[in-house]
């Protein structure tokens, strides 16, 4: 199977948030965020994949400053790591206030996708080819991760 590059895949998606993703203070449920976090890492796994993707796992999920009514999410979003059939989608939130210009990161997220054949069984997806530095450094901290993640679903089996 032939290998894809990071940037093949890799996607920035944009959303405008209205009242109706916010609280009745305006500032924007978490909740949106997350689920829009989801589908902007699922198109990044079904392209790498060119199959049907399920969502496996959040690892990590940051929020790191508020967002408001009226600003512009910038999901961008790109693969880290691929295994035989799993792929870590990370994925940086920025909110633009368009009045002001103001650029925050909003969010950080770490997902897990599985890619599914027409049977919904897991199958192999193409091996990543890691490019740039920066490649290389999102590929060994998503190594790290999925070390981790292993060594904790061991011990919840043995509970």
């Amino acid at each position: 199977m032939e290998g894809k590059r990071v940037k093949d895949s890799s996607v920035t998606m944009a959303q405008m948030m209205i009242p109706q993703d916010a609280n009745p203070s305006g500032n924007v449920h978490g909740g949106v965020v997350v689920k829009i976090i989801d589908e902007a890492a699922g198109v990044v796994a079904a392209r790498h994949a060119r199959s049907n993707v399920v969502t496996a796992s959040i690892d990590r999920m940051d929020f790191h400053n508020p967002v408001f009514v009226g600003d512009v999410l910038f999901f961008k979003t790109s693969l880290n790591l691929v295994g035989r059939t799993s792929m870590e989608i990370g994925v940086r939130v920025e909110a633009e206030n368009l009045t002001t210009v103001d650029v925050r990161h909003a969010a950080s997220a770490y997902l897990t996708y599985v890619a599914l054949d027409r049977n919904g069984k897991p199958r192999e997806v193409p091996p990543l080819i890691l490019e740039t530095e920066d490649d290389h450094r999102r590929n060994r901290e998503a190594v790290s991760r999925r070390q981790i993640r292993l060594a904790e679903k061991k011990r919840e089996a043995g509970r």
